[in-house]
């Protein structure tokens, strides 16, 4: 096994050790709410918005983007769990921001390797057995933070299995502060009827 699965073993058995109670959590999250964020690791959703476990529902994508898969946790979250706020909170500083839906698929296309990026962008290794697929894929890549933000808010606020009533809040996370930065614009397009 690798070192890293080895970690994730060691770090379970301690975890375990000191698991108490928390088998007795309900299903739905005590506090009623659910956080749409990023999937970076410098994000500890559970430090930055004061959660436990068993409080929230926390889900993770590339950008905190609101993709059709997000949306329908978010109506499983709300519909079967019972919340009854959601937040959509993206952050500075995001790889998102450094690519684009036409990049991705041409590094794809080159190679299925991991990619380098320098100063002056992304480069494949182009060592064959790439795939056409990705060029057919919407990346939901940022050129602007505060505008996805709105744009996701608003997409999910549109969709017609969401309720009216559920308020959604955006926000911008700051990697260097750690500071939770409200996008009024977003919040007011989320703002319950």
């Amino acid at each position: 096994m690798s070192d890293t699965v080895n970690e994730v073993i060691s770090a379970n058995a301690d975890y375990v050790a000191n698991f108490g109670d928390k088998g007795d959590l309900p299903m739905p999250p005590g506090r009623q709410f659910a956080i749409l964020t990023c999937m970076d690791a410098r994000l500890d959703p559970a430090k930055y918005a004061g959660l436990a476990e068993g409080d929230a529902h926390v889900i993770r994508n590339a950008g905190g983007r609101a993709s059709d898969d997000a949306i329908r946790s978010l109506v499983i979250s709300y519909k079967l769990l019972g919340t009854k706020e959601w937040f959509v909170i993206h952050h500075t500083e995001c790889g998102m921001e450094t690519f684009t839906t036409e990049i991705m698929g041409n590094l794809l296309s080159g190679s299925l390797k991991t990619s380098s990026v320098d100063a002056s962008g992304w480069h494949d290794s182009n060592a064959g057995g790439g795939t056409s697929d990705g060029k057919y894929i919407n990346w939901l890549t940022i050129s602007d933070q505060e505008k996805s933000v709105v744009e996701d808010v608003q997409r999910i606020r549109s969709n017609s299995m969401v309720p009216g009533d559920i308020p959604i809040y955006g926000y911008i996370y700051d990697c260097k502060t750690g500071n939770l930065n409200e996008v009024s614009e977003a919040t007011k397009a989320g703002k319950a009827i």
